[in-house]
Order: structure tokens, then C-alpha cells, then sequence
């Protein structure tokens, strides 16, 4: 498995890592077997993963709990991000020093761990990233030996490009995908020259890029591609990327005849990002342990070829804009991230 570093952060990670939101919870049921198979033996950490990404609302605690078991099974070498900011209401104000702390306490009560390695924001108010308070108490974390390093979850690349500018973030988690392209423009060089880890979230777009999804597929009520389709309860963009789910099936299509032999289409896809040079780790999700296998294999694919990757790039495997001059963003909503 491919380590990489970035600068700020100072810490290899293995470039795929782990998703761990589907552990918690809004992907229909995954038991606790189920999910420590994955975490665990056969699993992730067999394959050379060394990076979790959790949060606080993932289950309200239970991936977090899940996952701080897994470290003291077998915690050696391994980085677990978690996030904080969505157990209150999303304004600026609850963003303070001593919400901070309560989150901090939580985290590392659930993680079994006295510092925690990365904790971002997790997808906080607009506003927030002109507010120094915010950052100075992030800061102050650090200093008092609570957290390792700070980074954030973003929406936006406004957002990103704002929070890459501040000097201690560590990282920018966004969404990145064959389907999400905008971040390849401003976002992944601002993180490069500046030393920030780019963590890929949504790299399959909530599984329609594993390419097993019909029109015929169905989800359980508890499972965000079913109750969050059209943004009702979050950012519409964490499901599906945003994407309208027929016309993703479409795409995927188009894109289908560009994977190489011997490899899936996730794997296609998670290997199309890991080529992005300024990526530090992609980080799907696994719902058992062969899914998770499958995904860390994605590493071992030799690169894509440069005219297989420009073929995706401009949309003959992806989703195009209307406009035939910015045919090059396959995005459905060019203002999206």
C-alpha cells in the first residue's frame, strides 16, 4: 500500500483509507460483526490501510465507539481523523472554545485515545472561515496536547480554498470523484503549494461508481440515499454526489468500457483518484469485509493510462455540462463543489 505525506500534517497515511460514516450509522443497518470484520481481520487493516475517518454524529457515537475498539485490538500505525460541529445548531456562535472541549472530551471518551490525530470541522457555516476566534481555539487544542492537528470538512471550494489559506489546517477533506471535478482546479494545487493533506470523500458517489446500482435497486428507509436524495436532510451533495440518481446510471454506463481488465469499477474509480498526485488518501466507505478488501486493492492497480484518464476527464465517461465549451466538468451543477 502507497504512503504518502503532506507537510503541515507531517504524518504518512496509506493513500486509500477507510470511510467509517456507513459504521455509525444512514446507510441501513451494519452490525457490530459486520463492522469490525471490517475494520479488522480479512479486512482493511490487512491490506495496508492506516487511515479512519470517523465523526462525533456517526451514529451519535457509535462508529467512534466501533472504531476506538478496533485501536485497542490493534491500534498500532494506525491515523483516526474525527469531526466535530453538527451536535449543535449549525451557527458560528456554537463553534466556541468551550463546545470545543465538550466535543474533544466525547471523542477521545469514544476513541479509548488521550489525543486525538486529526479533528475537522465538519462541514461548519460558511461564515466561520473569516472568524479567527474559530481557529485560535483549534489552536489552543493543539497547544494543550488535546489534538495532533486540526483540519476541516468542506462543501464548497470556496470553502476549501479559504481554509487552506489558514496556516495551521492540517488537511481539507471534499468531495472528489469522476463525477466532482471542480476541486482538480483551484483546490488540489492551493493544497499542494501549501503542504495541506486532501482527504476525497464521496469517491464513489454514495456507490453508484461501484457500478452494481439498477434502476431497479432500492434503499432502507434509514439509509440516506433513500430519506436525503434531494438534500431534505443535509447537503444533497453527500448523496450522490449530488447527482440525479438515473442520470449517474447513465453515466456510469458511458464510463464502464474505460475500465481496465481485471479490475472493478470502483476500483477504477478509486485508482483514477488515486493518480491525482495532490491527494493525500481517498477514503471509501465498506459495508463488509470484502467490499473493503476489494477498495485498499485499488492501490495495487497499476496507473491509469494518461489517454484513459483524459477520456474520463472530459466527460466521455462522465456527466457533461449543457455548454460545449466547459465540457471538460462533467459536473451536473457547475456552482457545486
Amino acid at each position: 500500500m502507497q504512503k504518502r505525506i503532506a507537510k503541515r500534517r507531517g504524518r504518512e497515511v496509506s493513500v486509500v483509507g477507510l470511510g467509517c460514516w456507513q459504521l455509525g450509522a444512514d446507510w441501513g443497518t451494519v452490525d457490530e460483526a459486520d463492522a469490525l470484520a471490517v475494520l479488522h481481520a480479512h479486512a482493511a487493516a490487512d491490506h495496508g490501510v492506516t487511515f479512519f475517518d470517523t465523526a462525533d454524529v456517526y451514529g451519535d457515537g457509535r462508529s467512534e465507539t466501533l472504531v476506538g475498539q478496533f485501536l485497542r485490538e490493534r491500534g498500532d500505525g494506525i491515523t483516526v481523523a474525527t469531526k466535530m460541529g453538527r451536535r449543535a445548531e449549525q451557527t458560528v456562535a456554537n463553534y466556541s472554545r468551550d463546545h470545543f472541549r465538550a466535543w474533544n472530551d466525547r471523542s477521545r471518551t469514544n476513541l479509548g485515545v488521550d489525543i486525538l490525530d486529526l479533528v475537522q470541522l465538519h462541514c461548519p457555516p460558511a461564515a466561520l472561515y473569516d472568524t479567527d476566534e474559530v481557529f485560535d481555539s483549534l489552536d489552543e487544542l493543539v497547544d494543550e496536547g488535546r489534538v495532533a492537528a486540526y483540519g476541516v470538512s468542506v462543501e464548497t471550494v470556496d470553502e476549501a480554498l479559504k481554509a487552506i489559506a489558514r496556516p495551521h489546517v492540517a488537511s481539507v477533506q471534499i468531495i472528489l470523484n469522476a463525477f466532482r471535478l471542480k476541486p482538480l482546479e483551484q483546490v488540489l494545487p492551493a493544497a499542494d503549494a501549501a503542504g495541506v493533506a486532501i482527504i476525497a470523500r464521496v469517491p464513489l458517489a454514495s456507490g453508484l461508481l461501484s457500478g452494481r446500482y439498477t434502476k431497479d435497486t432500492t434503499f432502507g428507509p434509514d439509509d440516506h440515499r433513500t430519506y436525503n436524495r434531494h438534500g431534505e436532510a443535509f447537503d444533497v451533495g453527500e448523496t450522490f454526489s449530488g447527482v440525479p440518481y438515473e442520470e449517474g446510471l447513465r453515466a456510469v454506463e458511458r464510463l464502464r468500457p474505460l475500465v481496465p481488465d481485471g479490475a472493478t469499477m470502483a476500483q477504477f474509480a478509486l485508482r483514477w483518484i488515486v493518480d491525482l498526485p495532490q491527494v493525500s488518501v481517498v477514503i471509501p466507505g465498506a459495508r463488509n469485509a470484502e467490499q473493503a478488501a476489494g477498495n485498499a486493492a485499488a492501490a495495487a492497480l497499476a496507473p491509469l493510462a494518461r489517454a484513459r484518464r483524459r477520456r474520463t476527464c472530459r466527460g466521455e465517461g462522465g456527466l457533461r455540462r449543457a455548454d460545449p465549451a466547459v465540457r471538460a466538468r462533467p459536473l451536473v451543477n457547475p456552482d457545486r463543489a
